[in-house]
């Protein structure tokens, strides 16, 4: 059954997130489960990225993220990042998108995104949190229905380990 602290974030089922990265002239996306908002004034948010991850290179040397959420209605864009390697796919080739600041990927079948200039990183193990401070974005005033979330992609094979 595991440790209480396996237990207790099994309990959790928060949203989950497609950040998108560029720099040089490479784009990079991934699912991520871990982030949030974690400053009220000055607004900031964070989003932790596997260093497993290719989108994880391509982030390092970004200056600006993009933060997607996903709809309900749209599992495969959550099995699309989450489950394929940018290391051997190009998941843009088949997505809907179009270039942000600093050539970030906004992807047109969000349900809400931000985008925001990378302000510092944490490497505190498997996952570095990038820190961001927004710039812009587009959201709606309400949906039909909450985001994709957790519980909603567990059955996703990772592109890579953890």
């Amino acid at each position: 059954m595991g440790s209480p602290f396996d237990r207790f974030t099994a309990l959790l089922d928060y949203p989950v997130h497609v950040v998108t990265a560029a720099a040089g002239g490479e784009v990079g996306g991934c699912l991520v489960g871990f982030a949030g908002q974690c400053s009220i004034d000055p607004p900031r948010f964070v989003v932790w990225i596997s260093k497993a991850n290719h989108t994880y290179g391509v982030a390092l040397r970004s200056e600006v993220l993009a933060v997607h959420l996903i709809p309900r209605a749209r599992p495969d864009l959550a099995e699309l990042f989450g489950g394929r390697s940018g290391d051997s796919v190009d998941k843009f080739a088949t997505v809907a998108w179009t270039p942000g600041p600093s050539g970030v990927p906004l992807l047109t079948d969000a349900e809400a995104w931000f985008f925001g200039r990378v302000t510092g990183r944490a490497d505190w193990g498997d996952h570095v949190g990038f820190l961001l401070e927004p710039l812009g974005g587009d959201a709606p005033a309400a949906v039909d229905a909450a985001p994709l979330a957790l519980r909603d992609v567990t059955d996703i094979q990772a592109g890579h380990p953890a």
